[in-house]
């Protein structure tokens, strides 16, 4: 099984846990995940209020390399695969559109392979029983609030899930002996850059999601964009400070704890990267080596 893999901006950068537990996890289960050669940025977020053609055309040069090759397209960060989606998208409904951006970039594109979430590639790719059978380490222990947040479910068209109530990460969760909890915030959005920009409208945003989150009996949080890790994780050392709220509450990307029960470290996945320490309750849980170990 082989894969164009679109790593986009962030996951060298802020979301390098993600990348190094995907392509770790991909490895495993004898998924190849190809970088694609000259990749440019999707335009997440700017190329959408800057001009509507530069927005489909980023992310279409970046489709039109994959096509070239005739493979689909594996998109870890959830922002960078509803931009590719949403160009492959309007090159399928829009022949104008499509010699439109064929001009802009000086290729042929004709959207035809697939744009998956990393999500997708492991809950359908690999699959769920491949996934039950490749487990080493169940994490028994860990109850997990799955946030999908909004790119990876809205728009419709543009959707991986159910966009209510999106199943798949829980489905991976469970198939890993994981507990997924049921819980209200998981679509909600985490303000993205209001944290930054409007601090008081998007701290409040973040706080209501771990608030439920806690609330609904989880003990940690999985996430698949780098952006909303971001967010949950380094913003309760923040939130204590603005409101005395003290969450502690580890956030991981699925696919950090997929690479654990399937025998990796923590350490190999990046977890010691987090801002909010998550090594803690991964020792409460027998779920660390050292733990392990002492018992």
């Amino acid at each position: 099984m082989k894969y164009a893999y679109y790593p986009g901006c962030s996951l060298n950068a802020t979301g390098i846990e993600y990348n190094i537990s995907s392509k770790a996890v991909a490895s495993y289960f004898g998924v190849e995940l190809k970088e694609i050669d000259d990749w440019n940025c999707c335009g997440a977020s700017a190329a959408h209020n800057t001009n509507h053609w530069l927005s489909l055309a980023l992310p279409a040069r970046n489709l039109a390399i994959a096509e070239k090759e005739g493979l689909d397209i594996a998109v870890p960060c959830a922002a960078c695969y509803s931009r590719l989606k949403g160009a492959q998208v309007a090159v399928k409904e829009s022949a104008a559109a499509k010699e439109t951006i064929k001009d802009i970039i000086e290729m042929d594109y004709q959207g035809s392979g697939e744009v998956l979430s990393m999500v997708d590639v492991v809950h359908q790719g690999i699959g769920l029983e491949r996934l039950k059978e490749g487990v080493k380490l169940p994490l028994e222990g860990l109850k997990v609030a799955s946030y999908y947040g909004c790119l990876l479910v809205r728009p419709k068209k543009l959707a991986m899930d159910d966009q209510e109530n999106p199943m798949k990460m829980d489905e991976i969760m469970a198939s890993i002996g994981a507990e997924p909890v049921d819980w209200a915030y998981k679509v909600e959005c985490c303000g993205a850059g209001h944290s930054t920009q409007k601090t008081p409208v998007g701290f409040k945003m973040i706080n209501d999601i771990l608030r439920n989150a806690k609330l609904s009996g989880a003990n940690c949080i999985v996430s698949a964009c780098p952006l909303c890790m971001l967010n949950l994780d380094m913003r309760q050392k923040d939130l204590k400070q603005d409101n005395g709220e003290n969450y502690n509450l580890p956030v991981f990307y699925f696919t950090e704890l997929v690479g654990m029960a399937v025998g990796y470290t923590p350490e190999e996945m990046g977890v010691p990267k987090h801002f909010t320490n998550a090594i803690t309750l991964l020792l409460e849980k027998n779920l660390h080596p050292a733990g392990r170990r002492g018992a």
